[in-house]
C-alpha cells in the first residue's frame, strides 16, 4: 500500500481540527474561555426580540443575558456610575453592542480603570459618529452572579477578574453582529438611575 503523501496527512489534519473547532461551539477560538481570570464564554440561540414596558421585571436565563426582551429604549454607548436596568441595556446588544458589567460590592475602582482604558483604546466603529465612536456600555450590575461579565448578542463572557486580552477579543468577535445594525445613541436617562 502507497504511503501517503504529507500534502495529504496536513489536508487530513486540517479537516480534523477544523471539525472538532465546529463541534466544540468556540467559533473561531478567538474569545476562548480560561486564563487566570476563569473566563467562561457561552452562545445561546433563539432569543426574543419582543419589546416591553419599560422598568417592567424581565428575567433572563443567562447571567449576564445575552439578549431577550429588552426596553424599547436603549442605553447611550457610555460607562454608568450606576446600574442600567438590564432591560435597557439587552436593547443595545440587539444593536450590535457590546456590554461589560461588574459586581464588585466592596468597590473596585481600579479595575473599573482597567477595563475604561481598555474600552477607549478598542478601534472606532466604522458605522459611527465622533459622539457615538464605540457601541459599548459600561455599566455596574448587582444581578451579576460573577465579579466581571460581558454581553453581545448571542454571547456571553463571565470572568472572576479583568482579563484585558480577552475582554478585548471578545469585542472584536462580536461587535456590530446583533440583529440590527444601529449606532444611534440612546438615553443617558439624564445622569440619574432609571426605574427608581
Amino acid at each position: 500500500m502507497p504511503e501517503p503523501t504529507p500534502s495529504l496527512t496536513i489536508v487530513v489534519l486540517v479537516s480534523i481540527a477544523a471539525l472538532l473547532g465546529a463541534c466544540s461551539g468556540q467559533g473561531s477560538g478567538d474569545d476562548l474561555g480560561g486564563g487566570a481570570c476563569n473566563a467562561a464564554v457561552e452562545s445561546v440561540s433563539g432569543l426574543s426580540r419582543v419589546h416591553v414596558a419599560v422598568c417592567s421585571a424581565l428575567d433572563y436565563p443567562d447571567n449576564p443575558p445575552a439578549g431577550g426582551q429588552h426596553y424599547p429604549v436603549w442605553a447611550a454607548y457610555q460607562s454608568y456610575s450606576f446600574p442600567v436596568p438590564r432591560g435597557f441595556w439587552v436593547h443595545d446588544l440587539e444593536h450590535g453592542g457590546v456590554v461589560y458589567t461588574y459586581n464588585c460590592p466592596g468597590g473596585c475602582p481600579d479595575e473599573v480603570g482597567v477595563v475604561q482604558a481598555l474600552i477607549d483604546s478598542l478601534p472606532l466603529d466604522a458605522t459611527c459618529t465622533a459622539s457615538e465612536p464605540r457601541r459599548v456600555v459600561l455599566t455596574p450590575d448587582p444581578l451579576l452572579d460573577v465579579r466581571w461579565g460581558i454581553s453581545a448578542w448571542g454571547h456571553t463572557l463571565r470572568a472572576d477578574c479583568v482579563d484585558a486580552d480577552r475582554f478585548r477579543r471578545f469585542y472584536a468577535e462580536h461587535v456590530g453582529r446583533g440583529p440590527e445594525a444601529v449606532c444611534g445613541q440612546g438615553s443617558d436617562f439624564d445622569g440619574m438611575p432609571p426605574c427608581q
